[in-house]
């Protein structure tokens, strides 16, 4: 089975940073897209940033210039970078990792537990 474990999150004051991380673990022979999802109270999951394995990022423009998202493919492990954080981030953020191979023939997308991020003004 394939694991997503995150850490990094908590209670920052806005204008602050954070960095999340999430390592994938168990049966995985290959992996592309790994992202970050976010969900705030009373609304539904939004993508944040995504990055494949060849590194081509997309972001929300909510977080454009704000957010970076990095991996290092040795680890299977994916970043985010967050500075000048607002208020209206606070939300559980998820990680995600989708075309994973984890057996022959076999693939699928996969969620990290969720880390609360919490900004405070």
């Amino acid at each position: 089975q394939v694991q997503l474990v995150e850490s990094g999150g908590g209670l920052v004051q806005a204008g602050g940073s954070l960095r999340l991380s999430c390592a994938a673990s168990g049966s995985i022979f290959s992996l592309n897209a790994m992202g970050w999802y976010r969900q705030a109270p009373g609304k539904q999951r939004e993508l944040v940033a995504v990055i494949n394995s060849g590194g081509s990022t997309n972001y929300a423009d909510s977080v454009k210039g704000r957010f970076t998202i990095s991996r290092d493919n040795a680890k299977k492990t994916v970043y985010l970078q967050m500075n000048s954080l607002k208020p209206e981030d606070t939300a559980v953020y998820y990680c995600n990792a989708d075309g994973v191979r984890f057996g022959i023939g076999q693939y699928g997308a996969f969620w990290g537990q969720g880390t609360q991020v919490t900004v405070f003004s």
